[in-house]
This record gives structure tokens, sequence and C-alpha cells, in this order.
């Protein structure tokens, strides 16, 4: 009998390319986060997302004509009806709710198509980013890059603090038409500043607003990437990169408080009794005595330094409070008219919540004319989107929660606690560009911890 020696396998030039072929490189996540700053230097800042999801969408195309499968992450039928939402509810652009501007459809069509389009890249993100392999972007190193975006942050908040009127015209600015690039919406796009100034205690202070363009996605960011700074600290074996984080902690407290972002401070409590009930819940008790020592820290600082008085004047000064209500109550008014598919966009108020012959002006920008549904993810999507897309969006992430909730490792503590602030801050803060990226990547490392831990 004549035995048969197993066939090699191949080692030649095309089984390399066929094997280059089906990997994933990881520069299109990489590049967005560690280059942030650069691309908001340049002007590209939330472009980048679409920009990047043009070869991420080449390659995952190219993994899967080359036979390898393209995974979804669980819950994502979800995602797909929130996605078709928004396309069907484009049909209704041309509706005028009551007490709203009157407009053409095709005016409203640029502000629609760009979230279209930010939507579909936040997409190809979530399925490039859940699709990488450990070796080829791990895990902690994607938490290491989600940790140094909350360091940019509070350096971003610290620039506003003390550096309150800077700002400069990007490259990307000076390449547009002064008639477009004088437009406010392009305007917040691509010109880099610091802070936006806003009287809301007595006098106009800036509120840091860096690199995110807003004040308010800066405080949601800062929920958003908390936890993942704590992830690394305690992945980390070196000891001095654990003492500038703690140090960076430390240093986030004061633009925090000058920010008078009364949604970050309710979201940093909603993350905090989130983590400390799933550590309790697992029977960490210590967890309790880090939280006292936390709230005592946070305390001493607050009377021990003028930061105190700042958020006392905050709370004592609730000049938003009116405009929110109103803004409230007209898309809650817009979805009872259209609960299935919503208007597809927001819309702007005639007038102001006083009067309908307030609106705004050369010398009161912020007078009247008021947008519905730009006041929190959650009134825009019920009166963008109607009931079915808020549906799905919700479903989708609440889907999350629930399915890799048995999942208590630090990953997975930090990711549902991303997702859990998230749903808080859908009450004031609207989620697109960067917030919604962050929440995307937070589900992608829940979805790959949870392959892993089952392979």
């Amino acid at each position: 009998m004549i035995a048969v020696a197993p066939a090699a396998p191949p080692t030649g030039p095309a089984h390399r390319r066929a094997g280059r072929n089906l990997s994933l490189p990881a520069w299109p996540v990489t590049g967005i986060l560690l280059f942030y700053p650069l691309w908001w230097a340049l002007g590209l800042g939330v472009l980048i997302f679409p920009l990047m999801a043009a070869p991420m969408l080449f390659l995952l195309i190219r993994r899967r004509a080359a036979g390898r499968p393209l995974h979804l992450p669980p819950g994502f039928a979800w995602w797909v009806i929130f996605l078709a939402a928004v396309v069907v509810s484009i049909a209704a652009l041309g509706a005028d709710p009551a007490q709203t501007v009157v407009e053409k459809a095709s005016g409203r069509l640029p502000a629609v198509l760009y979230k279209l389009t930010m939507y579909g890249s936040l997409t190809v993100l979530l399925l490039y980013a859940g699709n990488l392999a450990e070796r080829e972007l791990p895990r902690y190193r994607l938490v290491r890059l989600l940790a140094g975006m909350f360091v940019l942050t509070v350096l971003g908040g610290l620039l506003g603090m003390v550096a309150g009127t800077f700002e400069f015209t990007s490259p990307v600015e000076w390449l547009l038409p002064h008639g477009v690039r004088s437009k406010g919406f392009v305007r917040s796009l691509v010109h880099p500043y610091a802070a936006q100034i806003m009287d809301l205690v007595g006098g106009e202070r800036p509120r840091p607003a860096a690199p995110w363009g807003y004040t308010n996605t800066w405080g949601n960011n800062f929920c958003l990437l908390v936890g993942w700074l704590l992830v690394a600290v305690a992945a980390s074996p070196h000891g001095g990169r654990r003492a500038l984080a703690w140090l960076c902690l430390l240093a986030s407290i004061a633009p925090a408080v000058v920010s008078l972002n009364r949604g970050l401070w309710i979201g940093l409590g909603v993350l905090v009794l989130y983590v400390a009930a799933r550590y309790v819940l697992a029977g960490k008790l210590w967890v309790l005595g880090a939280l006292a020592l936390t709230a005592a820290a946070i305390t001493v600082s607050l009377v021990a330094t003028p930061l105190g008085d700042t958020v006392q004047a905050r709370l004592d000064n609730g000049k938003s409070n009116g405009v929110r209500s109103f803004l409230i109550e007209r898309a809650l008014d817009g979805f009872a008219a259209s609960p299935v598919i919503g208007y597809g966009g927001t819309r702007n108020t005639v007038g102001g919540r006083n009067s309908i012959t307030v609106g705004e002006s050369s010398e009161c920008e912020r007078c009247g004319n008021f947008t519905v549904g730009g006041n929190g993810q959650l009134w825009q999507l019920l009166y963008a989107h109607g009931a079915v897309g808020t549906a799905g969006y919700l479903g989708f992430f609440g889907y999350g929660l629930w399915r890799f909730r048995r999942d208590r490792t630090a990953i997975g503590v930090a990711g549902s606690a991303a997702l859990v602030s998230s749903f808080s801050a859908m009450l004031w803060y609207n989620s697109l560009v960067t917030p919604l990226a962050f929440m995307v990547l937070a589900y992608a490392l829940l979805w790959r911890n949870w392959i892993e831990g089952n392979d």
C-alpha cells in the first residue's frame, strides 16, 4: 500500500494576495480617532466620517467578494428599520406643520441629505469596527483610542476656559465660496473655535466646545468617553500613564463645571449610579466606598473653589427651560399630527414662544425661529421620523443593552454605561455626529467582546 502525503498548503504569491484580501486594515478607524485634532484644524471635523466611510465600504465589499462573510451586529434589523424610516420620511419633507416657517421641500433637502449621509457613514463605521478581528485591531487598542478622545475633550475644554475667543479659519473654510462658508450651519462644520460665548448666568462667558463644535456636543461626548479612560487606566501596566490619567480626570472637573452644562452633570450622575449598581449586583461592594470618596472629592472641589458658585449660579438661572418646554410641546404636537413617518426633518417655529412676531435678527440671532427637534435626539426622532424611526433607533440600542447585559468585563460595563448615558442625554442633546459615532463604537466593542467571550 502506498501512503499519500497530504497536500502542502499553498504558499505562493497568489495565496498571500488572497490572504491580504481577506483582512481588514485598522487604519480607517484609527485614522479617524488618532488624528482627529488634525481633521478639526483642517476644517474636516465631522466630515472625516463620510470621507473615511468610502474606503471602509470598499474594503468590506472587497473582503466579502473574496469569500469572507460580513457579520452583522445583534439587533441590526432594528437599525435597518430606523434607516428605512429616515429615507421614507423624506416624502413628507414638503409638509408645513402648524406654526412653522413655510418652506419648499427643496430648501429643506440639503440638511436632510447631510443627516442621511452621516447616518449611513456611521452605519459603515459600526460594521467595519465590528468586523475587525482581534489581530487586526485589538479591543484594548480601540479602548485606548477612545480614552485618548476623552483626553482631547478635556484639553479642548481647558482651551475653552482660558482662551474662549480663540478661533481660526481652516483650510477647508478658505476653499469654500464666501456665500457658502458664511452660512451658520456650514460655519459650524468647518470653522474651528474653542468655545461658544453665551449669557446664561449674567454676562457673556465662554462655554467649552472644542473640538466638537458645540457646548452640548462637548458635554455629550464627555459622558460617552469618560468610561473608556477608566478602562484604559485599569488595563495599563504603566504607573506613569495611570497617574497622568487620574490627573486628567481631576483636571476635567473644571471645564465640566464651567461649561454650565446641566445635561452633562445629570449624565455623569446617571453614569456613576449605573456603574455602581452593576458592580454592587456583581458582589463588588467596594465600589460603594469608591463612590463615597468620589462624591467627597467633588464636594470639596466645589466648596473650596469658585466652581461651587458657578454651579449654583447655573441652577438659579434656567433661561433655557422655557424654550425647551416650548420646543418639546411643538415636537409632540407634530408627532401627534404625523405619528407614523414624521416630517422627514426639523422645522423652524414661526416667531418665539411668547409671540409669533419675534424672530431672528442681526441684533438678536437667538430670538425666535427655534428649531423643533433641535433640543434632543428623542424629540427629533419623534418629529422627523415618527414612531417607526423612533422604535428602530431606540430598539437597536435598547436591544444591545439587553443582549450584552451579562458582560461583566470592564469593556462590557463601560460600553453599556455609554449607551445608558446616551439614553438620558437624548432628552436634551442631539446625537449627530460625533456622539452617535462614539455610541456605535461602544456597540462594536460590546459586540466584539461578546464574540471573543463565546469563541
